[in-house]
C-alpha cells in the first residue's frame, strides 16, 4: 500500500510557497510492540505549523527538511500491537499530514466516534476547545461581568472564547474579523454583543465604538494594530491573553510593536503570552463543562472542510489567508 505524505523540502521566507513542499509516496509503515497502525480520517492545520517551518529557536522545534511535517489527525486503527487499543478503535494523535501513521501507545488517545463527530475532537472538543478554555479562564482570568474582546473572532479559538465568555457572564463580548458575512455569523449564530470588518476601518476606531465603555480582557489571535487598540481601549485592572500573532507570521522583518505600552502604567494592566501545552491538566475540567455546552447546542462550532490529502497544504494556507470560518479540517 502507498501513504502519502507531505514534507517540507525548503524553509519559506515570508509567505510559504508550493515549491517549498512536496507530497510524497512512501510504503505504509509497520508497527511494532506497543505501537498501532493508524489510517487517518481527519487532519488539523493550524497557525501554529507556520513556526515550525523555520529553523528559529522556538517553543516547539522545527519541522526537519525532507522529512513528514506532523500534526493533529484523529483516525482508525487499522493494526494494534497495544493492550486496550483494538483494530476498529479512533484515536487522536499530532502525526498529522500523512495518510497512514505508526503510533506509540502513550501518543494515542482514544475518542469515541459516537459521542461526537470525530473531526470535533481536532477542533471544539480537542487542542483549539482547550485553548480557548484555558486562556480565557486561567491566563485572562476571566470573570463574571468583564467587557471582553476577541481578535479573529470567527477563527477555531476565537470564536469559543466569545462564547465561553457570553455562558459564564460577560457584560459584553466584541469580536473582530476579516468579512462582512464572519462579521454576521459572530452576532446572529455565537452571540456576540458587536462585531466589526478589521478590512472596514482603523481597528481601534471600530473598537471604541464597539465596545465605548472599554474592555477587560482581550483575547489576542492577531497581534499588530489589534494589540495596539486593545491597550488602547483596556479598563483599569485590564488582562491581556496572547494566544497567536497570525499578522506577522509571514514578515521577513520584525514588526513595530504597539506604541502605547506605556498606557499599561496607567491601567495597571497586565499582558501574558500562554501555550496550550502548559494547561492539560484543565483537560478533564474542560471536557466535562465544554462538551454538555456543544451537546445541548449552547455552544455552537463551524468548520470548514477540505477533501484530500493532497489539498493539504492549500488547507494550510488558507488559514493563514483567514479563508476559513471555525476550525479548518481536511478529511481523507
Amino acid at each position: 500500500m502507498i501513504n502519502r505524505e507531505w514534507h517540507l523540502v525548503s524553509r519559506p521566507v515570508g509567505w510559504p510557497k508550493p515549491e517549498d513542499f512536496a507530497l510524497v509516496e512512501a510504503e505504509v509503515p509497520t508497527p511494532g510492540e506497543g505501537q498501532v497502525l493508524v489510517r487517518n480520517k481527519y487532519l488539523s492545520v493550524d497557525p501554529y505549523m507556520r513556526g515550525r517551518m523555520s529553523a528559529a529557536k522556538s517553543y516547539v522545534a522545527p519541522f526537519e527538511l525532507g522529512k513528514v511535517m506532523q500534526g493533529g489527525a484523529v483516525g482508525e486503527v487499522v493494526e494494534s500491537h497495544v493492550d486496550g487499543i483494538a483494530v476498529g478503535d479512533h484515536v487522536l494523535h499530532f502525526l498529522g499530514w500523512r495518510e497512514y501513521a505508526v503510533v506509540r501507545a502513550e501518543n494515542a488517545v482514544k475518542v469515541d466516534a459516537d459521542a461526537a463527530p470525530l473531526s470535533t475532537y481536532l477542533g471544539v472538543l480537542g487542542m483549539t476547545g482547550l485553548t480557548a478554555y484555558a486562556g480565557l479562564l486561567r491566563t485572562a482570568s476571566f470573570k463574571e461581568g468583564d467587557s471582553v474582546f476577541v481578535s479573529g473572532a470567527a477563527g477555531a479559538v476565537g470564536s469559543q472564547v466569545g462564547q465561553i465568555a457570553k455562558l459564564k457572564g460577560a457584560s459584553r463580548v466584541i469580536g473582530s474579523a476579516g468579512s462582512d458575512d464572519k462579521v454576521k455569523l459572530l452576532v446572529e449564530e455565537y452571540g456576540f454583543d458587536a462585531a466589526f470588518n478589521y478590512k472596514n476601518g482603523k481597528v481601534s476606531e471600530q473598537l471604541r465604538e464597539a465596545a465605548p465603555d472599554g474592555v477587560d480582557v482581550y483575547f489576542d489571535n492577531v497581534g499588530g494594530d489589534h494589540l495596539e487598540a486593545a491597550i488602547g481601549s483596556l479598563n483599569q485592572g485590564g488582562r491581556i491573553a496572547v494566544c497567536g500573532m497570525i499578522s506577522v507570521y509571514n514578515n521577513t522583518e520584525a514588526a513595530p510593536g504597539p506604541r502605547n505600552l506605556a498606557r499599561l502604567i496607567q491601567t495597571r494592566g497586565r499582558i501574558e503570552g500562554f501555550l496550550v501545552g502548559d494547561h492539560y491538566d484543565l483537560q478533564p475540567q474542560f471536557v466535562s463543562e465544554v462538551g454538555p455546552w456543544v451537546a445541548s447546542g449552547r455552544l455552537k462550532y463551524r468548520e470548514t472542510v477540505v477533501e484530500g490529502i493532497e489539498n493539504n497544504l492549500e488547507a494550510f494556507l488558507g488559514v493563514l489567508r483567514g479563508d476559513n470560518t471555525g476550525k479548518m479540517i481536511v478529511k481523507l
